[in-house]
């Protein structure tokens, strides 16, 4: 069979999903200022159309090197999927995840030099530094489906980390 397939069917799937999402918002919402704004759940999930030149909270905003990094990050998952060993399953899906993630985020920043986020989360609130050591309270940032997709696959990870035997423990 396919070696690490639910690797492959992960990053397949979440980058189709991925794709599809942001392309229903960029056809269907008008990128405005300020942003066009639709409650699905009102005050719990709302469809914003943004866009972000930057990473996660607007880190590196506007810097070429993120584009690089999704791409280098893309090719070192997928070989290691190729060519390395069988991995466990749960590390198949938590690296198919962040791959697909890392693809969706990594196919706007080569095409469009920008990525399209929508999800918002009105109620989620987080601390920001204001300055040093003081905090403000944010409102958590409009994120996408490839955003994620990456935290899943982040949790599949630790998962896998717990629930994968220590053989040193057996080997006594």
């Amino acid at each position: 069979m396919f070696k690490n397939r639910f690797f492959w069917i992960a990053a397949i799937a979440g980058l189709i999903l991925d794709r599809v999402t942001k392309l229903i918002v960029v056809k269907s919402m008008a990128l405005t200022i300020p942003p066009q704004e639709i409650r699905v759940i009102p005050g719990v999930l709302h469809w914003v159309y943004v866009i972000n030149d930057g990473a996660a909270f607007g880190i590196l905003s506007g810097s070429p090197l993120l584009r690089w990094l999704s791409l280098i990050a893309s090719v070192a998952l997928m070989a290691w999927a190729w060519f390395g060993r069988r991995m466990p399953r749960w590390e198949q899906w938590g690296y198919g995840l962040i791959l697909s993630g890392a693809l969706g985020n990594g196919i706007d920043r080569f095409v469009l030099g920008h990525v399209v986020d929508f999800i918002k989360v009105p109620f989620v609130y987080v601390p920001f530094p204001n300055p040093f050591p003081n905090f403000v309270w944010i409102q958590f940032p409009i994120f996408n489906l490839a955003d994620v997709f990456i935290n899943i696959g982040i949790i599949c990870l630790l998962i896998g980390i717990y629930r994968t035997p220590d053989p040193q423990k057996n080997s006594n």
